[in-house]
């Protein structure tokens, strides 16, 4: 988990000043080049309509719940609890947040690339009535994402569990659109080498991360930095473009801005634009190096093993072994393997050899050097350092 940005907790709302990367729509209601790093004033799904076709990389919607909240909320020593009952997040049946959530799903699909992703947050209250619809209008679920908080606010009457998790939908444009970022390596390095799970145990946003306006959250429903981390990081890469139609308190942009990233925000309410303005300002990007991320294998350049043969690193006649020297094999000069009972490629070998459908020969075979097993994918990693 990333630690929260310094940055002022209890920020006064003033006049915007000049300068302040803030629009509305062109009159002609189109952009003609993405207005990157800005934050754009306006209805939503206007002002994606107004952007360029197939032009951001990914999209990360917090769009409202419509929580259906009826009367306060209080603990149990009568204190007042601070929910979400804003206009915004309220609506006048199921029906009319159908149709609001079908336009901007439909808005935001025609703005992502083909390549791109649309990641959708919610909770128990819609998550279920947009799934349903981005599915009917041709967006494929890659993952279903459990954000499981470790301090979720307690259900204060004690007539329901804890509701401790909210929802994420990764998606991209249709079953065949199958040529979107990813970064498994990068996400499996992050989690200490073990493959990224689809259930994130992180806290939600509080204490000095908070905004604060006034001495009152400055939007009620801040999302934490930690979260966005994990989302750009596995699905973007450094310049990709970052579109986020419910920008709030910007917590999109400032992750976006650190790690390298563009972002384009669109909020139709003045004070959470002023909010996410200052707190953007703030944010230091990281350095090139910095945000360098462990490449995909598919992305390396391919390597042959016989590239390994003609540079003198594995000689023809060396032995090859199998984990624990169970299974040898010996180098022939075209780069083929032989065995007792198969000849063939390193995978071929390595298959037959196991009784196994498959094999990844640069895994599975390895040389001996001092009388220790060294795995030949070393050798293919020393080969691709000379090609970059």
């Amino acid at each position: 988990m990333i630690p929260p940005m310094k940055q002022k907790t209890n920020i006064k709302l003033k006049a915007r000043p000049q300068g302040r990367t803030t629009k509305s729509a062109p009159k002609d209601s189109a952009y003609k080049t993405l207005p990157l790093d800005q934050i754009l004033m306006g209805d939503c799904i206007e002002l994606m309509n107004s952007l360029p076709e197939k032009s951001v990389d990914v999209i990360f919607a917090d769009p409202p719940y419509n929580m259906q909240l009826k009367g306060d909320l209080h603990r149990p020593d009568n204190s007042h609890v601070d929910a979400v009952n804003d206009k915004w997040d309220q609506f006048s049946s199921f029906e009319v947040y159908d149709k609001f959530s079908r336009d901007w799903l439909v808005a935001a699909r025609r703005v992502l690339k083909d390549n791109g992703t649309l990641w959708v947050i919610g909770s128990y209250h819609n998550i279920y009535r947009v799934g349903s619809i981005l599915q009917d209008i041709g967006y494929w679920v890659l993952n279903d994402i459990i954000w499981r908080k470790t301090n979720p606010m307690p259900n204060f009457r004690g007539t329901r569990f804890t509701n401790a998790h909210e929802t994420l939908l990764w998606c991209n444009k249709g079953e065949g659109f199958n040529k979107y970022t990813f970064n498994y390596e990068a996400m499996k390095a992050f989690n200490d080498d073990v493959q990224m799970r689809s259930d994130w145990l992180l806290p939600i946003c509080s204490g000095g991360e908070r905004l604060k306006v006034n001495g009152h959250k400055g939007h009620s429903t801040q999302k934490p930095e930690a979260l966005l981390y994990r989302v750009l990081l596995s699905s973007t890469n450094k310049g990709d473009v970052v579109l986020d139609p419910f920008f709030g308190s910007g917590t999109t942009g400032a992750v976006a801005k650190k790690l390298g990233r563009h972002y384009i925000g669109l909020e139709r309410e003045e004070k959470y634009i002023s909010l996410a303005s200052d707190r953007i300002k703030q944010i230091e990007p990281l350095g090139d190096d910095a945000i360098e991320i462990t490449p995909a294998k598919r992305s390396l350049p391919r390597v042959a093993f016989g590239t390994l043969i003609e540079n003198g690193m594995i000689k023809p006649g060396t032995i090859l072994y199998g984990p624990s020297k169970r299974h040898v094999a010996k180098v022939r000069a075209d780069g083929t393997l032989i065995s007792a009972d198969s000849k063939g490629s390193i995978h071929q070998v390595g298959a037959q050899l196991q009784g196994a459908p498959s094999c990844n020969g640069w895994t599975f075979w390895n040389i001996e050097v001092n009388d220790n097993l060294v795995s030949i994918d070393n050798l293919r990693a020393e080969v691709r350092a000379l090609m970059n």
